[in-house]
C-alpha cells in the first residue's frame, strides 16, 4: 500500500512530463489515493462484517491491481486520475480490514508488536518506492515503474487468498445491542476519540515530511540535501515503531509511552524552525515511531469483538477526514504568515492536541470502568 501510494510522488518529474500536467494536478493525483477513505472507511468495516474480512481484503487488493494497471497503461490525465481513485478505494478497504485481521489473530498475545509491524510496512513501502521506482523509470519508462506497483499488489493478493485463514473464536460472547452504526453509542464515542488521536498524530508527522524540506531550503540547505535530511525521519521511524510495540507488550504503561512520545515529538518538531539539525531530525523519527503500536491498540480496548469491523471503519474514517481537512491548513499557515516554519509549528500543535484527546479518552474509559 505504501509502495503504490508513493509511486506518483516518487516519479513526480516523470509523471509531469509524461502527462503534460502542472504541480497542482500532480498534487491531486497524490491526494486522490487517500481521498476515498473519507467515504469508504466506515462502509469497509460493515462490508467486512457482512461478507468476511478475507473477501473484502481480497477485493481491496484486486482494486489496487486494476487501478495500478490503469495508471500504468494511460497517458491521459483523467484516466490516470480514475486509476488512482480505484487504487485508493482498494487501499482503504485493505487498510481497515488488515488492522482488524491482525487484531483478531494477536489480541491477548503481543498485539502491540503485531500492530507495530503492520504500521511499519507503510514507511517501508514508501522507502522502497523512493529507491526503486525512479531508476526503473529512467532505465525503462514511467509506465513500467507504475506497472510494478500493480505486480506487487497482485503478488500480495495471491498470498492473502492462498495463505490467510480466519482465526477460530471459541466461547464468543452473545452479540450486544448495536446502534445503526454497528457499534453501541458508547463504543462509537470512544473509538471516535481513538481515531482522532491517530489522525492528529499522523497529520502532524505528514506535515513534517511534506513541509520540512522547504524549511531546510529556506535555511540554506540544498534541495538535494534537504530531501536527504528529511528522509532520515522516515527511515529512523521504522525500527522504533516495532520497538514501541514490544515495549507496550512487555512493560505495559501504554498511556505513559504515548504521552511522553507525543510530547517529545511535538517539542522537537517545533524546535526545527529555530535549530534544525541532522540529529534533531533523526530524533524526531525515533520518537515518532514509539507510540504507533499503542495507538492502534486503542480501538481494541473500547470495542467488543463483534464490533471490530465497523468500529475500525469509524476509527479510520477520522484518520482520513483529518488527512483531508488538516493537512491543507499547514499550507494555509505558510501562505498567510510567509514563514516556512509555520507549518511545523502547526504540526507540533497537532501532536499536543493528540495528547489532550488521548487523556480525555482515558478519563472517559476510567469513568466507565474500562481498562486503560
Amino acid at each position: 500500500m505504501g509502495f503504490q501510494f508513493q509511486s506518483v510522488a516518487s516519479l513526480s518529474s516523470f509523471v509531469i512530463t509524461d502527462l503534460g500536467i502542472d504541480y497542482t494536478k500532480l498534487g491531486l493525483l497524490i491526494g486522490f489515493y487517500l481521498l476515498p477513505g473519507v467515504l469508504i472507511a466506515y462502509p469497509s468495516g460493515l462490508l467486512g462484517r457482512r461478507f468476511g474480512d478475507k473477501r473484502i481484503a481480497v477485493l481491496g487488493m484486486t482494486l489496487m491491481v486494476v487501478g495500478g494497471m490503469l495508471t500504468a497503461s494511460s497517458h491521459n490525465y483523467p484516466i490516470f486520475l480514475v486509476g488512482r481513485l480505484i487504487s485508493g478505494i482498494g487501499a482503504v478497504l485493505l487498510n481497515v480490514l488488515l488492522t482488524k485481521m491482525v487484531t483478531d489473530w494477536f489480541v491477548g498475545r503481543e498485539l502491540g508488536t503485531a500492530l507495530a509491524l503492520l504500521v511499519s510496512s507503510w514507511p517501508v513501502g514508501i522507502g522502497i518506492a523512493l529507491i526503486v521506482l525512479p531508476p526503473l523509470a529512467a532505465a525503462a519508462s514511467v509506465s513500467t515503474a507504475l506497472f510494478l506497483t500493480a505486480v506487487a499488489a497482485a503478488i500480495v493478493l495471491a498470498l492473502i487468498a492462498g495463505i490467510y485463514s480466519v482465526p477460530t473464536t471459541d466461547n464468543a460472547p452473545p452479540p450486544k445491542a448495536r446502534s445503526g452504526f454497528g457499534v453501541s453509542p458508547r463504543e462509537f464515542g470512544l473509538v471516535s476519540l481513538a481515531g482522532v488521536v491517530w489522525a492528529l498524530f499522523n497529520v502532524g508527522y505528514i506535515i513534517l515530511i511534506s513541509f520540512g524540506p522547504s524549511l531546510l531550503i529556506a535555511q540554506g540547505i540544498s534541495v538535494k540535501g534537504a530531501g536527504v535530511a528529511i528522509s532520515v525521519a522516515s527511515w529512523t521511524v521504522i525500527p522504533t515503531i516495532a520497538l514501541g510495540g514490544m515495549l507496550v507488550d512487555r512493560l505495559g504503561h501504554s498511556t505513559s509511552l504515548m504521552v511522553a512520545s507525543l510530547a517529545a515529538l511535538a517539542l522537537s518538531i517545533m524546535l526545527m524552525p529555530s535549530s534544525s539539525s541532522f540529529a534533531l531530525i533523526a530524533f524526531i523519527g525515533a520518537v515518532g515511531g514509539l507510540p504507533c503500536g499503542a495507538m492502534l491498540m486503542l480501538p481494541t480496548e473500547v470495542l467488543s469483538p463483534e464490533s471490530r469491523s465497523p468500529g475500525m471503519g469509524i476509527f479510520y474514517t477520522w484518520y482520513y477526514v483529518g488527512m483531508a481537512l488538516l493537512t491543507p491548513l499547514a499550507g494555509l499557515a505558510r501562505d498567510f504568515t510567509g514563514n516556512p516554519g509555520a507549518p511545523l509549528m502547526f504540526a507540533g500543535c497537532l501532536e499536543i492536541a493528540a495528547i489532550a484527546v488521548l487523556l480525555l479518552l482515558r478519563l472517559l474509559e476510567h469513568r466507565r470502568g474500562l481498562p486503560s
